[in-house]
Parts: structure tokens; sequence; C-alpha cells
């Protein structure tokens, strides 16, 4: 099985100019696109990244105001009440666990990197409840160091476009890598998971409204009426 050449008949330099010519059309429809989490600093992103687990970017966001004013240093999170900061993150669901690796990522902070969020990608997944994923989200974001983010949106949409056939995060983020520039990897990974929260969605996608239905394999997997497909369209911030 060809890496990079899902689609039949498609050769590796096609698909290349496919995947860059949908990126541009993801830039001009989503100018505006940028992380949806609310953060002021690294560790701010940081924290509200690992809460993001299993949770919208919504609630985080109406959670982290109350959270970021009481813990203000890895330090802060280090010494914290579990019973207290559980309190505070409970509706973002697991919020024992989520506790659990907020104390321990201050502390590592604090005992490892000098109370600092490290900026390299293998330092950042020694953290408590840090993988791949919340490391770029955390480079790219809050230090600018390219990076791709594989969230369940950023898979689906991947696989759907015929640019992949992997389904390891690990592996995704390699091929994708291999069709975008680097430089634009953490732009591009959130137009891509804009257009998953508003147009591509897992369940009946609005392809009769796509602007990338022309260039995508899949188109017909929802709806193709335009009438009915703008019916399924959905704007942030979500809930």
């Amino acid at each position: 099985m060809p890496r990079n050449a899902p689609t039949a008949g498609e050769s590796r330099p096609a698909l290349v100019r496919r995947a860059r010519r949908m990126n541009r059309i993801l830039a001009e429809t989503y100018p505006d696109a940028h992380c949806e989490l609310d953060f002021g600093s690294p560790l701010e992103l940081l924290v509200a990244t690992i809460l993001s687990a299993q949770c919208t970017d919504k609630r985080v966001n109406m959670v982290t105001p109350v959270l970021f004013a009481k813990y203000r240093s890895a330090e802060d999170y280090a010494s914290a009440d579990r019973a207290e900061l559980e309190e505070i993150i409970r509706s973002t669901g697991f919020y024992r666990a989520k506790a659990n690796n907020l104390i321990g990522m201050g502390q590592a902070l604090c005992e490892r990197f000098g109370g600092e969020v490290p900026r390299r990608m293998e330092d950042l997944v020694t953290l408590p409840g840090v993988g791949r994923k919340t490391a770029n989200v955390v480079l790219g974001n809050a230090f600018g160091i390219p990076g791709l983010t594989v969230d369940t949106h950023f898979k689906r949409l991947t696989t759907r476009f015929g640019w992949t056939r992997q389904t390891d995060p690990v592996k995704i983020e390699r091929e994708v890598g291999e069709l975008i520039p680097k430089k634009e990897w953490t732009i591009f990974s959130h137009r891509v998971i804009w257009h998953g929260r508003r147009i591509c969605h897992a369940i009946r996608p609005a392809c009769g409204v796509c602007p990338l239905a022309a260039l995508c394999p899949s188109f017909g997997t929802g709806p193709t009426d335009p009438a009915q497909a703008a019916k399924l369209v959905r704007s942030g911030p979500f809930s």
C-alpha cells in the first residue's frame, strides 16, 4: 500500500498539488482560524489543553478564568489542594484524573524545568497528561514552533480528503506533514479543525456547501443538495 497515495490513480505529485490547493481554499474560507482555547501564557495554554481532553473548548473556556486567577504558576499547581482543584475543573469531565495531571505537571515543571514550560517536544511529552497532540498545540500556539494537531477532526478530515490511510496519530502527522509546508502546520491544523467543527461533521457532513467539494474524494458522504447541506452548517463557539 503506497504511502501518501490513497486515492486511486492519483500520483504523488498530483496528491501534493491537490492537498496544497485544498489548504489554500481552507485559508480563504477561514481567514480568522485560530486556537479556540483562551490563554495568556504557555502555562495557561498547557493547562487548558490538558483540560480539553474529552471536553469542548467552550466548556474549558468557561472554567479557566477562575482556574487561572487562582493558579498563576507551576508552583501553584504543584502545591494545589486536590479537592479544591477538582471542584473548579469538575465540569470538564474526568476531573480526578485531570487534577492528578495538573498537579503532577506543576511538580514536574518545578523539579525539572525551573517552573517554565519547555519548548521541546521531547520534554513536553514527559509531563503528566501531555502527548504529542497537546505538545504540538503548545509548541505551535505559545512558541511559534510549527506542529500538526492530530485530533479527532484532523484524523477524520485528512482521511476523507484521501491524504492518508493511517489510523495512528503519529503516522498521520508524518504523512500529512509531507504534503503541507512546515511553516503552515500550525495554522493549517486550525483550518482543518474549524472545517471539521463547522462543515465536515462526523455524521452528515454538509457536502453540498463545502468549498472543498470539487477536490474531495468523499463528496457525497453527506447531503449534496445545497439547501439541505446549509442546514447542517454550524458556527462557534461550540458546546
